[in-house]
């Protein structure tokens, strides 16, 4: 058996729950690295990661490199005598770094590895409209995601699951992996291999504007994806005209209504308030607006926005 001493990497709160539980489990944490303090907010007041916030409450040495290849780093780095290290949301590591550890240097990623590498894969998965998702252990090599995978566990997605709540799924699914990957380690009786060639795989791209805006052309059940899979965050958004004005809304909350709720089958991007609710005409169906942010105001339930903001005749979504 290898006594371990780890170096976590992570920098958001989905990696918090990694380093919380690597703690609980008694293994030894020599050092933790996470982002710079960035500026944030109107005042731009610098703000701390919430693993640097965690980690100091634990009274744990934290790095706030720069540049992960500059000399003054590495020798830190080096100093820490870590023989394992485990990333969490953080971002590619150089070489110099990944391969210091004797033991090697582990990633926890949001997905069933090959499918859904890159920055979004939470995302992603619930916007193409999947069942099943996962987290994956695997050790880091020089490419992105693609080394050999140590362990992997599937999570459900529920219909109806946004994008905060997978990610609390697999943040807690993810923490207990790491724990079961550290045992292996451990024990000296880790079995890899190699990520299987895949036919069709998805890209968990980085979201931008262009990706989060709603195409209101796809079939409802696409769009209805589209917003749960961006909900809380980044959010999906798109320009209406109400009142020969163009504007913008973010779309937090929507449900697929049933056609036996509507008065009036509505035309497709037509944008109409029926009995007190919003709704919005798409292929193969309609969707009603349950939580939304138009430009200049903030968010709130739709029932709340209606009873002081009206839609004309001619609203509609672009």
């Amino acid at each position: 058996m290898t006594d371990l001493r780890i170096v976590f990497m992570g920098t958001p709160a989905f990696a918090v729950a990694s380093l919380k539980a690597i703690i609980d489990s008694g293994t030894k944490v020599v050092g933790v690295i996470t982002a710079p303090d960035r500026p944030a907010g109107r005042g731009q007041k610098l703000s701390q990661s919430a693993v640097k916030i965690f980690a100091q409450d634990q009274n744990l040495p934290v790095l706030q490199p720069t540049n992960l290849k500059s000399p003054d780093f590495l020798k830190e780095l080096k100093t820490l005598s870590a023989n394992l290290q485990v990333v969490v949301a953080f971002r590619m590591l150089p070489k110099e770094v990944w391969q210091m550890p004797a033991l090697g240097t582990f990633n926890l990623h949001a997905s069933l590895l090959p499918d859904y590498r890159g920055a979004a894969p939470i995302n992603w998965a619930i916007i193409n409209g999947e069942n099943t998702t996962g987290v994956t252990t695997f050790f880091i090599d020089e490419k992105i995601d693609t080394g050999a995978i140590i362990k992997q566990n599937e999570v459900a997605i529920g219909a109806d699951d946004n994008a905060g709540v997978l990610h609390d799924k697999l943040m807690k699914e993810g923490s207990q992996l790491i724990v079961d990957t550290l045992k292996e380690i451990e024990n000296g009786n880790v079995i890899t291999q190699p990520q299987p060639k895949m036919g069709k795989l998805h890209t968990a791209y980085k979201l931008d504007r262009d990706n989060t805006r709603l195409d209101w052309n796809k079939p409802v059940r696409k769009v209805y994806d589209q917003i749960r899979g961006l909900s809380p965050y980044p959010v999906a958004w798109t320009f209406f005209i109400n009142d020969g004005k163009e504007q913008q809304m973010k779309i937090y909350g929507a449900e697929i209504a049933k056609i036996e709720e509507l008065e009036e089958k509505l035309d497709l991007k037509q944008l109409k308030v029926l009995a007190g609710r919003l709704f919005v005409g798409c292929t193969e169906g309609h969707l009603e607006l349950t939580q939304v942010q138009l430009s200049g105001k903030r968010k709130m339930n739709t029932k709340d926005l209606l009873n002081g903001y009206s839609f004309d005749e001619d609203a509609k979504v672009l």
